[in-house]
């Protein structure tokens, strides 16, 4: 854990911003959160504006993958990609680095977390390498982000992790086991089981749903959802790749998985970067960085909608009726079937995802 001294320097800072009540305003409005590269191989987390723009970068000490936002403050979780140690703990207004988490020993991020929605606690995905369980940490922010409990995540290899409504959650457990002595090496294809669960705000394990045996080895990676709850999933095929294999799912609590085909999914070789759905539901879309592509849903009844060709089409995000969806050399903008592409300086390559700030 921290010293003395740089715990009381933290939470000094902490009750600073507690008396000021700064908001996600005082950053300059950014609507979106990334991780990217620079031609430099320096990594960031980003700040982007609703029309694209660049609203402030901050500084991260390696690849980052994805951030949570606090739903109130301008404060976000940075996180290392998949098996990472680090999460930066950022004041997106002033720049400043707030401090880090501290990880047990035996445990890696997967490079996601939430907020509660009452912004006291942050939820993380990890993994239990030596026994290859799927651990869910909690944080206590007003005490200095210290670790108070872990929970099972319900599941092998949790992934992304996301608020619902309600205040509950949902885990995509991606059903794979991995340990950092063999990099992002895969160690149990033959038999992986994912499967996404939800759990109450206090991590406790609510429901979980299988795919079903044909679709085992279907990696559910990255999920969203609408203003109901109902969630969108995103996969990543680790069967034969040549199967013909749908790549998105929608589900509502207490239902089977509802699979989505699209005509265009093999552009995408198998690989669901990222996936992100309208607040109102009636709109999916699902990005290919691999394939160059991303494909669309009719978000209400699961039909498909023309795709389109897109380089390194990788993190979407959805705000309005609108989709963001970075690419290599910019960011472009979907409302309705069109696509407005606006350039970034730097060379900036992105990491697979965006965040919507609340």
């Amino acid at each position: 854990m921290a010293t003395d001294m740089q715990r009381r320097s933290f939470l000094t800072s902490i009750a600073a911003g507690l008396l000021v009540q700064p908001s996600w305003a005082d950053t300059g409005g950014p609507r979106l959160l990334t991780a990217a590269i620079d031609e430099r191989n320096r990594s960031w987390l980003i700040g982007l504006s609703g029309d694209g723009q660049e609203v402030f970068r901050r500084p991260i000490p390696s690849r980052g993958h994805a951030a949570a936002a606090h739903p109130h403050r301008p404060v976000a979780v940075a996180f290392a990609r998949r098996p990472g140690q680090f999460a930066v703990i950022l004041d997106c207004a002033s720049g400043q680095e707030l401090g880090r988490l501290t990880l047990p020993e035996g445990r890696h991020f997967y490079g996601h977390g939430a907020f509660t929605a009452d912004g006291q606690h942050l939820l993380t995905t990890e993994n239990a390498y030596d026994t290859g369980d799927g651990r869910i940490g909690i944080w206590d922010v007003a005490d200095g982000y210290e670790r108070i409990a872990e929970v099972p995540s319900g599941g092998i290899g949790p992934h992304e992790i996301i608020r619902l409504p309600d205040g509950s959650f949902a885990v995509a457990n991606g059903g794979i086991q991995t340990h950092p002595g063999y990099g992002r090496a895969k160690l149990n294809l033959p038999d992986m089981r994912p499967n996404l669960a939800y759990l109450a705000a206090d991590g406790t394990l609510l429901d979980m749903v299988e795919p079903p045996a044909a679709l085992r080895q279907n990696s559910i990676r990255h999920i969203d959802c609408d203003a109901t709850g109902r969630i969108v999933a995103a996969m990543q095929w680790q069967g034969h790749p040549l199967d013909p294999v749908p790549l998105a799912a929608l589900h509502r609590r207490g239902d089977p998985l509802q699979y989505l085909d699209h005509p265009e999914t093999v552009r995408l070789k198998q690989y669901a970067g990222s996936v992100a759905m309208t607040r109102d539901g009636t709109e999916i879309l699902v990005t290919g960085p691999k394939g160059d592509h991303l494909i669309r849903f009719d978000g209400v009844d699961g039909s498909p909608r023309s795709g389109q060709k897109l380089p390194l089409a990788s993190g979407v995000a959805a705000f309005g009726d609108a989709f963001a969806v970075t690419f290599k050399g910019g960011i472009a903008l979907a409302e309705g079937p069109d696509l407005h592409r606006v350039a970034t300086p730097g060379a900036l390559v992105w990491d697979n995802h965006l965040v919507s700030v609340s």
